[in-house]
């Protein structure tokens, strides 16, 4: 199973970036999909989910209104992104992406089995 994520750059306080994860190597049809992030010297944290149908998102609050999760489904692979508009030196961090356990779905990190080796994304003052 390989997840690999792209998008990650620098850009100012206000700017976007969308992140995108292609994901491959076993099904997803009943995986849900998310993305954490960690800052420096920070436990990672939830940013987003959503589920195999797209039917089911969630957002942290501190992203809620700012951030859009999103994918593309195919066979074989599914591609997630995540819109980040109204970016904030706060979002700075490293972002990776994560399958869910089959059937489940949630904020916890234990659910995810899966995950990306990351994109830095830096926001400047």
């Amino acid at each position: 199973v390989q997840l690999a994520e792209s998008g990650g750059g620098l850009v100012q306080t206000g700017g976007s970036l969308r992140l995108s994860c292609v994901a491959s190597g076993t099904a997803f049809n009943t995986r849900s999909m998310a993305w954490f992030r960690q800052a420096a010297g920070k436990e990672r944290e939830y940013v987003a989910s959503i589920a195999w149908s797209g039917g089911w998102i969630d957002y942290a609050d501190s992203v809620k209104g700012r951030f859009t999760i999103s994918r593309d489904n195919t066979k074989n692979t599914v591609t997630v992104f995540l819109q980040m508009n109204h970016l904030e030196p706060e979002d700075t961090a490293v972002y990776s992406c994560a399958a869910a356990r089959p059937f489940s779905r949630g904020r916890n990190i234990g659910l995810y089995d899966y995950w990306g080796q990351g994109t830095q994304v830096t926001v400047s003052s």
